[in-house]
């Protein structure tokens, strides 16, 4: 038995053009594009919302500082600092002294500069009924010169 070939005429062959080649790399290239842009938007916001969980972290740490210590803690009104006035290396340079209050305030300090950055702002309130407010802002780390500042504020009755 012999199988024949099936042969088209001249002009109807099938197969694809060249043109219908393009149109598909052009349509694929754009949702590629499409799809990196996403991916990047995604990383952007992933940071977003891990700065914000390390800054309600910090802000209730300190509230719980407060809270353990509530005869004192009017003096942890000192651990507020302004945008870029604390650095690594000061914010996390030893505490001399014996004072409780003062060593937690500087490693509170140390893991607020580390975990959001220098452009990092505290203000720590606590008033005479007994409210504390602890406020966080902080710059979005990003490639663009102009930083998005974030804040969380946290408050308490202790």
């Amino acid at each position: 038995m012999s199988h024949a070939r099936l042969r088209l005429p001249p002009g109807r062959q099938r197969g694809f053009s060249m043109i219908e080649v393009l149109i598909a790399i052009v349509v694929l290239a754009i949702g590629l594009l499409g799809f990196a842009l996403l991916q990047t938007t995604n990383l952007r916001y992933t940071q977003s919302a891990n700065n914000r969980t390390l800054a309600t972290n910090l802000a209730y740490s300190l509230l719980d500082q407060m809270r353990t210590n509530r005869l004192s803690a009017a003096k942890y009104t000192a651990a507020g600092f302004t945008a870029n006035s604390l650095t690594r290396a000061t914010a996390c340079a030893p505490v001399t002294g014996t004072d409780a209050v003062a060593q937690g305030i500087g490693n509170w300090r140390c893991q607020a500069i580390n975990a959001l950055g220098p452009t990092t702002a505290a203000t720590v309130t606590y008033s005479a009924t007994g409210v504390a407010t602890v406020q966080l802002t902080w710059g979005e780390r990003s490639a663009t010169a102009n930083e998005s500042q974030s804040t969380f504020t946290a408050s308490t009755q202790l």
